[in-house]
């Protein structure tokens, strides 16, 4: 029996190592469904509830599991909504591979059904690299230069085979005019700069006093140099929140997370000093870094597009961010005054003293900083944690520190919404062996968690150790916008958009024969991690919060806060509660002693 070319799609997929492709099926991609009865599920079909989440969980896939992503779709509205998971791998710069079906070749142009101009849709997201296959000879240049794109430029990149190619008999491209051969393979390169070049950055950052690092997911793979550097140089360490993992939060000089999800130490240390690295990040908020002509500067980015950009850089270097490093320590001079980074560790210890306090603060029914600060101590050292965009994501940023071997990541650039169960999912394919939690707000939850939940009870027998806990933050309110609307427009809520139904989360997981937690008081918080964490299969708990708790920015001032709380005391339906909480959390910043508490109190 002849392969057909749906066939050598899996056999070459296989070759490649992929064993997922995360999709939903349709008769645009039947003949590939019909290869993968053939194959034995080689490489895994796994089904999601939305293409949508298909693609989240590809990318969840790929940055926990450090390979690429693999999705598929069918045809028309399969492919359409791939667009926004594929968005999220492009602005991450996330390798991600998406094979998608189209209508037949002797269709197209016919305003067919399910017909969609593929190759204008995908133009944009991925931008590297879209063909269609439309003869069998062409299928393993085509998807070879798919993948190894996806690894090389760390993008998204997309093969279209129309329905009717499927299932033609597979022909490999001959030794003759006009075709292309391909080979399997990517082969490990560390680009490094030029001697010159390092030279030239290490006399900048010797001769500063005051330095600041800045690290992103560029970073990941270069720990020890980073930490060697930051020793040398006495400099702190803050972190882009793609980087949260890239350093851990144990080390007294790391300041934590940057912007306006950041620390106050981190917007000191960057407010401070007069000399910046910046390694593996091309965090977007310059407002967050140094005043132009207050530092002087040096990057180490692995790609020559993403360098020079955010901060005037007086050197740029071009490289691994490992390799770099390691070609540049040795030309660095160890800094005998240390009082700079004796600051940068004290600004750090009367942080966590202010994020305890903050936790502590009286809310009705339960202050969200203090689920997340119960958190904290409790996570496993080989935790994969994946947050979800909204307040709680402000929460992740701040309370929970990166330790051991820990990994941590969101949506960075695209900030969508909804990633945060199929990124869990995906970090579970990637990890079976590895707990894996998700941070979710319940506008996420309700968006798609909760459809996604279905996906979780269908894969749990797979992976090896069973824990994957939802944790969802219900305060029946799309809290980060109303913030916003408060913080940037001095806009009163408006309930008709902001306000959400009241769900009980916890119901839904015990009907998928899901550990279901719901935790309504602030000395339940504890105990409800515990059990979730504890359990013997995936599991939600969901906690219910108080909306009126402010994610303050660590660089708000008084006057800030007057001025946003005056212009949004016209009519806000939370008005006092919001007033109160606010001016209790900023307060805490304000207070000489070490005032603890459990998050029970009341008042």
């Amino acid at each position: 029996m002849s392969q057909k070319v749906s066939d050598h799609v899996l056999s070459r997929l296989r070759e490649w190592g992929v064993e997922y492709v995360f999709g939903y099926p349709g008769d645009g991609i039947n003949g590939l469904l019909a290869a993968w009865q053939r194959s034995g599920n080689r490489p895994r079909f796994v089904q999601s509830r939305h293409e949508e989440m298909s693609a989240f969980e590809a990318v969840g896939y790929a940055k926990f599991g450090g390979r690429v992503g693999v999705c598929a779709a069918t045809s028309g509205p399969g492919a359409i909504h791939l667009l926004n998971g594929l968005y999220d791998a492009k602005l991450d710069h996330v390798p991600v591979v998406a094979i998608v079906g189209q209508t037949n070749r002797s269709a197209m142009g016919g305003s067919y059904q399910q017909e969609v101009d593929l190759h204008s849709l995908y133009k944009d997201v991925a931008s590297e690299f879209v063909e269609t296959v439309t003869v069998p000879q062409q299928l393993p240049g085509v998807l070879d230069r798919a993948i190894r794109t996806a690894y090389g430029r760390r993008c998204p990149t997309a093969v279209i085979i129309p329905a009717d190619v499927q299932e033609l008999d597979y022909e490999p491209p001959a030794h003759a005019f006009k075709m292309v051969p391909s080979s399997l393979g990517l082969g490990d390169s560390s680009a490094v700069p030029s001697d010159e070049a390092l030279e030239r950055a290490a006399e900048v950052l010797n001769a500063g006093e005051r330095v600041a690092v800045l690290i992103g997911q560029g970073a990941a793979g270069a720990r020890a140099e980073v930490e060697r550097v930051a020793d040398t140089l006495g400099a702190g360490v803050a972190k882009a929140l793609l980087g949260k993992d890239a350093l851990p939060d144990t080390l007294p000089y790391v300041t934590g997370a940057i912007g306006l999800l950041g620390t106050r130490p981190s917007y000191e240390l960057m407010r401070d000093c007069d000399t910046l690295l910046t390694i593996g990040s091309s965090f977007p908020y310059s407002q967050f870094l140094p005043e132009y002509g207050q530092a002087r500067a040096v990057q180490i980015d692995v790609d020559p597009h993403m360098i020079g950009m955010r901060y005037p850089y007086e050197v740029n270097l071009v490289g691994d961010a490992r390799a770099t490093l390691r070609r540049l320590l040795p030309m660095l001079r160890r800094k005998e005054d240390r009082s700079w980074r004796e600051r940068i560790v004290s600004s750090v210890e009367r942080w966590w003293e202010v994020m305890e306090r903050q936790a502590s603060v009286s809310s009705d029914p339960i202050n969200p900083q203090y689920v997340a600060r119960c958190l904290d101590p409790l996570l496993p050292e080989n935790a994969v944690v994946s947050a979800d965009s909204g307040s709680a994501t402000n929460w992740y940023a701040r309370h929970v520190r990166m330790r051991g071997t820990m990994r941590g990541s969101l949506s960075g650039t695209l900030a969508t919404m909804g990633c945060g169960v199929p990124y869990a999912i995906g970090a579970k394919f990637a990890h079976p062996d590895r707990p894996a939690i998700a941070l979710v707000g319940d506008g996420a939850m309700q968006m798609n968690g909760l459809t996604e939940l279905i996906t979780v009870a269908k894969y749990r027998s797979l992976w090896e150790d069973p824990r994957l806990v939802v944790a969802v933050w219900n305060n029946r309110d799309l809290n980060q916008v109303t913030w916003e609307m408060r913080s940037m427009t001095g806009s009163p809520q408006f309930r008709p958009s902001q306000e959400l139904p009241d769900v009980s989360y916890a119901r839904f997981a015990e009907s998928l024969g899901l550990t279901g937690i719901r935790v309504e008081r602030p000395e339940d918080v504890e105990s409800g991690w515990r059990r979730a964490l504890g359990a013997d299969g995936p599991a939600v708990v969901e906690f219910l919060t108080d909306p009126a708790m402010p994610p303050i920015p660590p660089h708000a001032t008084w006057d800030q806060m007057e001025a946003t709380l005056t212009a949004i005391l016209k009519g806000d339906s939370d008005r006092r509660s919001m007033v109160a909480q606010g001016l209790k959390a900023k307060a805490q910043e304000f207070l000489a002693g070490g005032a603890g508490g459990d998050g029970s109190r009341r008042g």
